[in-house]
């Protein structure tokens, strides 16, 4: 198959679900470059998508890797950009185009289809601020897999879960065929 999708992950506790993802999208023939943000390094780490995808993941927009600029090279020839947990920080920094950090940079330059997969507290989920950026999102075309309603890191039940690593494959197929 040989197409080539970018998993973004942003700093929260889900993001220890992306590597099921991750490791789903090469089982099943894709090209993963993984992409983390100075928070997602607090909750999963480097060598864990490494070994997953058989390169080291991208953290820095300086990497050597790529001279033109890790956002340029990696939106090049992408199926699809899946952002898996979107924080309320990277859902803001896209809606607003801040370009603050590689990923939201990257999401600025690709021309294929965005696929977030939210993950925050209820709170966080039910803020007007939050529910803005993505409406904000939604009408710029980005896609959204979620958030469910579920146990949560902060010990409580509802709506922020991000969705299970199935739904989210499962909600990225379209753009995949």
């Amino acid at each position: 198959m040989n197409q080539r999708v970018v998993v973004g992950i942003s700093g929260g506790i889900a993001a220890y679900k992306s590597a099921i993802l991750v490791s789903k999208l090469v089982q099943r023939g894709f090209s993963v470059s993984v992409v983390l943000t100075v928070g997602a390094e607090h909750f999963v780490g480097p060598a864990t998508f490494a070994a997953l995808c058989n390169q080291q993941p991208v953290t820095n927009i300086f990497d050597s890797r790529f001279p033109l600029g890790a956002h340029i090279e990696l939106a090049a020839d992408c199926k699809l950009m899946i952002v898996a947990p979107a924080t309320a920080h990277i859902i803001a920094s896209c809606a607003l185009g801040t370009s603050d950090c590689l990923l939201s940079t990257l999401y600025l330059n690709m021309e294929c289809p965005v696929l977030l997969a939210p993950a925050m507290s209820t709170p966080m989920w039910d803020k007007p601020a939050v529910q803005r950026n993505v409406q904000q999102l939604r009408d710029d075309g980005v896609h959204f897999v979620g958030p469910e309603s579920g146990w949560l890191s902060c010990r409580k039940i509802g709506a922020g879960r991000m969705s299970e690593p199935e739904a989210i494959l499962a909600a990225s197929e379209p753009f995949l065929l």
